[in-house]
């Protein structure tokens, strides 16, 4: 059956430039952030199944699918983000064969509630699906991989922070630049500085999420 694949990816605190990343700006100006990841997570898992089946569960909001593994999936409904992975990967598999598989997954904190969860999903999805197909993605490759399946393969609105923050973590500096490039450097703060940067912050939520695709 083979080894169940488990990954996860940090959500992240927007510091500054928020917006910038976001097309047509980005293209035409150019874009920078700073963030840093918390210590809250998307999870992935991925087994294989041996009926020709495949499974979707989202744990932390009780939705379960199961689709035949060789048949079409409708990326506009149900959990479109395991969807759009799992369509993503099984189609450019080297012989397109279909992935029979159970995905599980469990956020940290709930969506819409501006911390780059949903990303941060998509990014802990891909990196499973990768290790599984063996497929060989850089840190790099596998941001704009999850950017380009939330971005433009499942026609979700938003930015490109997310992803590049939930692949590297910690606190980076961000630019966004000219044909698509973008540019992470990390910052190195010392651990005292951080300590009392997370001693000033307290996260909560309100109970309110909002959709940011409309925003």
């Amino acid at each position: 059956m083979g080894a169940t694949i488990r990954s996860r990816a940090p959500l992240r605190l927007g510091l500054a430039g928020g917006g910038t990343d976001l097309s047509p700006f980005c293209d035409l100006y150019g874009g920078a952030v700073l963030s840093c990841t918390v210590d809250r997570y998307a999870y992935a898992f991925v087994a294989p199944r041996s009926d020709g089946k495949v499974v979707f569960e989202a744990r932390d909001i009780g939705a379960r699918e199961m689709h035949a593994a060789d048949a079409p999936l409708d990326l506009g409904a149900g959990l479109r983000l395991h969807r759009g992975v799992y369509d993503h990967f099984r189609c450019n598999s080297r012989d397109n064969a279909p992935l029979a598989v159970t995905v599980t997954t469990a956020v940290d904190a709930p969506a819409g509630s501006g911390l780059g969860s949903s990303s941060a999903l998509v990014v802990a999805l891909c990196e499973a699906f990768r290790v599984h197909c063996r497929a060989p993605l850089a840190l790099h490759d596998l941001a704009q991989l999850a950017f380009d399946i939330e971005r433009k393969e499942l026609q979700l609105a938003g930015g490109k922070q997310d992803h590049y923050a939930a692949v590297f973590g910690g606190v980076n500096f961000i630019e966004f630049l000219p044909r698509a490039r973008v540019l992470v450097s990390p910052i190195r703060v010392e651990r005292a500085i951080l300590n009392e940067i997370e001693a000033s912050l307290v996260v909560c939520f309100t109970g309110v999420s909002r959709t940011s695709d409309t925003i």
